[in-house]
């Protein structure tokens, strides 16, 4: 499958898979893929001709854009409550959970898991400490799309998940998400804030629109673009 490779900085990488991005994370004794692409079932053989580190894959959720190579692991890091939607993609493997509080250290390099609910209900978000940058997965976008329709959307928790973000306001520059632009200022986490209660409260409209068979409504709220069950 083709894609394109990007070094971000000497230990890290982003890898571009048809609109939705991978990273690549080197530390001194280790390294962490996180998610495993889209229409990619190499994710590993390329994240490997890159680092000779031993090697582990941690999904920022479930959605099918985002384990296209996890076959090609037998163990992943990824939260507990992901597991069901993860289950129904019928792929194989063992879940090792993360979850809220935990961290990963590749050598000299610390990673902090944050719980982001709302987008599905196990999102996870990665902040690199040394670097101070947070590896958003999907809640976090600018002029992207952030699906919001579908049984394991939660529109409240996502609202309370970027207020959640808050806490950890003084420990990242940036944001790496996981779709559209790269990277992006925490400025907008305000902004998907009060876009994300304006749709909740009914005080801005949406226009109808249909994906996958399915009848929605689309948000345009200049910034990004929310899609949602009416």
């Amino acid at each position: 499958m083709s894609c394109e490779i990007i070094q971000i900085h000497e230990n890290t990488w982003r890898i571009e898979d048809d609109g939705v991005r991978i990273f690549l994370l080197v530390g001194t004794k280790k390294a962490l893929l996180i998610d495993s692409g889209m229409n990619l079932n190499n994710a590993r053989d390329i994240a490997t001709g890159l680092t000779d580190l031993p090697l582990s894959l941690l999904n920022t959720h479930a959605d099918r854009d985002h384990i296209g190579s996890n076959e090609q692991f037998d163990t992943f890091f990824m939260h507990p409550a992901e597991e069901p939607l993860y289950r129904c993609s019928g792929k194989p493997g063992t879940i090792i959970p993360i979850q809220e509080g935990d961290t990963l250290n590749l050598g000299d390099r610390e990673l902090r898991i944050i719980h982001l609910p709302g987008h599905t209900p196990g999102s996870i978000a990665v902040l690199d400490v040394q670097n101070r940058v947070l590896i958003s997965g999907d809640p976090i976008q600018e002029h992207g799309r952030i699906f919001m329709f579908g049984h394991h959307r939660n529109m409240k928790d996502y609202i309370t998940s970027l207020e959640h973000l808050k806490d950890f306001a003084d420990q990242f520059d940036e944001i790496w998400p996981s779709h559209a632009d790269i990277p992006v200022s925490p400025d907008v986490i305000q902004k998907l804030h009060d876009g994300a209660q304006a749709v909740l409260y009914g005080t801005i409209q949406g226009k109808p629109a249909e994906f996958f068979r399915q009848k929605i409504f689309a948000y345009d709220l200049g910034f990004c673009i929310l899609l949602c069950d009416r």
